[in-house]
């Protein structure tokens, strides 16, 4: 996988977050054809970058932090 797609692939799951449309990391690898781990990794590296990605158990879901 070539750095655009990396970056392409990011920001898909980023937007699926926002928009509080992200159903699991399960769905998201096989749409990306690569491992959940893979998926977790792409999640941590958006957390490096800044963005407040939180992950509710209760829910089993992410979501941003809302700014308070």
């Amino acid at each position: 996988m070539d750095y655009r797609t990396y970056e392409q692939r990011l920001q898909y799951i980023l937007e699926q977050i926002e928009k509080k449309r992200f159903r699991s990391l399960e769905v998201t690898a096989d749409r990306f054809s690569c491992s959940i781990r893979t998926v977790k990794r792409m999640i941590a590296h958006l957390r490096e970058q800044g963005h407040d990605i939180y992950y509710d158990r209760l829910q089993k879901k992410y979501f941003i932090k809302d700014p308070e």
